[in-house]
């Protein structure tokens, strides 16, 4: 059995807002807005009590967006995300038991990768699509720019720190398919449910992205 291509089922979309729900309203609200602005995918991290119920309301209540769980730490975090209807999952590291987890559950899968040791074992898995995190503090635009001659298969999704005017940079890469950015979802635009806000800067990171 292989992995799950997880380029494929984010459809093409270059760039995933990270978010992470304080409740299911506030998610949906997030992800139509986020849509409206012509964005296909959104990473929910799961560090809040109503993260999983955000998912599955996206999932139910929002066609065409592709959801996925971010901050996957175990197996059961992951279950949990598949059966809730996310479409790919992402952790900020990984292991051996996650990366097979992922293959047998049939779940895209972008596992975190900081060093060239962790892109090994990614590929040897059968993931090809890799999150690099944190990326900012790590100098990842850099990291991945040299990762491209050894891992000419490997696929990366930078995220951590990344604003609009970094994001950029990163996207010009030819071995960068994607990136995660909360900048899309700024605290103080959930706190005052300004979604037209949201919608505006996912209309911008669209015509970033070429979208």
């Amino acid at each position: 059995m292989s992995a799950v291509d997880a380029q494929a089922a984010l459809r093409g979309h270059r760039i995933v807002p990270v978010y992470t729900p304080s409740s299911v309203d506030e998610a949906l609200a997030v992800a139509r807005a986020l849509q409206a602005g012509g964005l296909g995918a959104i990473e929910v991290t799961l560090r809040t009590p109503v993260a999983m119920d955000a998912i599955a309301a996206i999932a139910r209540e929002v066609p065409g967006m592709q959801v996925g769980a971010g901050t996957v730490l175990d197996i059961g975090q992951m279950q949990g995300a598949k059966g809730a209807g996310a479409t790919f999952a992402v952790s900020p590291g990984s292991t051996r038991e996650l990366l097979d987890a992922a293959v047998d559950l049939r779940l895209a899968y972008l596992p975190g990768v900081a060093t060239g040791s962790e892109v090994m074992a990614a590929l040897a898995a059968g993931h090809r699509l890799l999150k690099v995190f944190p990326a900012e503090p790590i100098g990842a635009l850099e990291l991945i720019k040299a990762w491209r001659g050894p891992f000419a298969q490997a696929r990366f999704c930078p995220t951590g720190g990344i604003d609009a005017a970094r994001a950029r940079d990163y996207l010009r890469l030819p071995n960068v398919a994607c990136l995660g950015g909360s900048w899309l979802t700024p605290a103080d635009a959930l706190r005052e449910g300004d979604w037209a806000r949201i919608e505006g800067l996912a209309r911008e990171a669209v015509a970033l992205a070429g979208q």
